[in-house]
């Protein structure tokens, strides 16, 4: 039975205090100034946090006060990338069987090549002593030179534009936040054999265990939560592939372009997390 708990659900400190009121000031300031622009944001950012399925004060204060500011400062674009991806509307979380058939084949290739080239064994003989380490091989298109190299996964994938890996140390876990674009569909797959229920992903009230189910497809710009209680490193390919739309080849185009401005900032959304040299 699960025994780790979410991180604390409403801790209003001094600190949070602080900064919800130093925030509250900066908001409306906004509103006086562009009264059109801060009604826009707001409309979109209560639409896009009535997304998640858990929706409590946590998770609506993360969102407009704590980890979830940049998401709500992307909502605008977001909503428009659901738009461009109909008729396939965004169902939150997946099975691969719910994306079109070439999505499905590049994933499948992709997981193959990773167990064939024993990925989990050489990053192993590289591994330090991180809560959580990550390895990239491409990050939105962009190709990262790194520790390991495997020239396949710098070929082109017409639709996964971020190939990489996650390792979760011994009983470690995250804290409940949000990823920032919604171009891409977040593919997580547990590359290790894990014997126990102790290891799982939430996102909202979806609950995946990775001994039972070992992908798992989500949009991460949700509240997600990740945990691993077990006492062995844990392993998950990590992987984003463009969404599924009239005009996915577009699609890639614009991840594509996002990803080389974004990579010089990618510090930014990994800076709880060691990489693997």
């Amino acid at each position: 039975m699960n025994t780790a708990k979410p991180d604390n659900p409403f801790a209003l400190s001094g600190k949070n205090l602080r900064r919800i009121a130093v925030r509250l000031v900066i908001y409306a300031v906004i509103a006086w100034l562009l009264p059109g622009v801060a009604l826009f944001y707001v409309l979109c950012g209560l639409y896009d946090v009535a997304r998640n399925s858990r929706l409590d004060g946590y998770t609506v204060y993360q969102y407009f006060f704590g980890r979830g500011m940049f998401t709500w400062l992307l909502a605008p674009f977001n909503i428009l990338m659901d738009i461009v991806s109909l008729p396939y509307w965004n169902k939150g979380v997946y099975q691969l069987a719910d994306l079109p058939p070439a999505h499905q084949a590049e994933v499948r290739d992709l997981i193959q090549q990773m167990k064939d080239e024993d990925l989990v064994g050489k990053i192993e003989q590289r591994l330090g002593d991180g809560a959580r380490e990550m390895l990239f091989f491409k990050w939105y298109g962009q190709n990262i030179d790194g520790p390991i190299d495997i020239p396949r996964f710098r070929g082109d994938y017409p639709l996964v534009r971020t190939i990489g890996v996650s390792v979760f140390n011994r009983k470690k876990s995250t804290n409940r936040h949000f990823g920032p674009l919604r171009m891409t569909l977040r593919v997580l797959y547990n590359l290790n054999d894990v014997q126990s229920d102790q290891a799982w992903i939430e996102v909202g009230r979806h609950k995946n265990v990775w001994r039972d189910q070992k992908m798992f497809i989500f949009d991460d710009t949700l509240m997600h939560q990740s945990f691993n209680e077990t006492d062995a490193p844990r392993y998950c390919a990590f992987v984003d592939i463009v969404r599924p739309g009239l005009f996915p080849q577009l699609m890639a185009r614009l991840v594509d372009a996002l990803g080389g401005v974004l990579i010089r900032v990618n510090h930014i959304f990994y800076k709880n997390w060691s990489f693997i040299r």
